[in-house]
């Protein structure tokens, strides 16, 4: 029972070490939107966060009126969307798809 604990043990640091190759290594592939400019002194606003529960669209309005001084980078838009949701809508993106510009009317 205490070799088999023991391996068992071992198998879950080898997972989480990564062995030799570890997964973060190049952060830049884990950047959402590589090459992002951050105005300086830029704040995120407060947001009404996102569910999953409500309507998406609904939602995406007001994120855009929020961010409205920096409606021509979409880089920063893509960047700080998700500080906009929480929940179901994290983790699924909850019925989040591209909307081609002026499809939100």
């Amino acid at each position: 029972m205490k070799k088999e604990k023991l391996d068992y043990i071992e198998e879950r640091l080898r997972a989480i070490e990564g062995g030799k190759h570890y997964a973060f290594a190049d952060m830049v592939e884990l950047c959402l939107v590589p090459d992002v400019v951050i105005p300086p002194k830029f704040k995120v606003p407060d947001f009404d966060k996102h569910k999953g529960t409500t309507c998406p669209k609904n939602h995406l309005k007001m994120y855009n009126r929020k961010m409205g001084a920096y409606s021509r980078n979409e880089k920063l838009l893509m960047h700080f969307f998700q500080e906009s949701l929480t929940g179901a809508a994290v983790v699924g993106s909850s019925g989040f798809r591209i909307i081609k510009k002026g499809g939100l009317n």
